[in-house]
């Protein structure tokens, strides 16, 4: 059961780094919902094509260090790195999905914009999973 929740958690992070390198190459399919709005759905920031490529080989990078403690393949393996990495990576997911309680997370105070609607209904659920899945491998 475990390898199955590694198996689709890296399957979320390595869509997530695509996307992100869709963005890179000029996609918009997405960046709407993509980052958090004020009130009145201006963008609190815009993320420049260097932030969005190391968002995407980040992404990449926490994708093999899960893959890697959790030995589900055999060219990568488990060590002290991969374990605390992967409860720092997990802690982060965590933290994440409590948000920032302005503008991301399950606490959030603005709640009527079309980020926070993803939000609350994919991107904060999909963190909280992801954390479990990253300090499951640790256990």
């Amino acid at each position: 059961m475990s390898s199955l929740l590694v198996y689709v958690s890296a399957t979320f992070l390595v869509f997530i780094s695509l996307v992100h390198v869709y963005w890179v190459f000029g996609g918009r399919w997405g960046s709407r919902a993509a980052l958090p709005q004020t009130k009145d759905g201006a963008s609190l920031f815009l993320p420049r094509m260097p932030e969005t490529l190391a968002v995407a080989v980040l992404m990449l990078g926490v994708c093999a260090v899960l893959v890697a403690q959790s030995e589900t393949v055999s060219f990568l393996q488990a060590n002290s790195f991969t374990k605390w990495a992967c409860i720092f990576c997990g802690s982060v997911f965590f933290l994440r999905a409590i948000g920032d309680f302005n503008y991301l997370g399950f606490f959030k105070r603005v709640k009527h914009t079309a980020f926070s609607y993803y939000d609350t209904r994919f991107y904060s659920p999909l963190c909280l999973f992801l954390a479990f899945s990253f300090l499951l491998t640790v256990v």
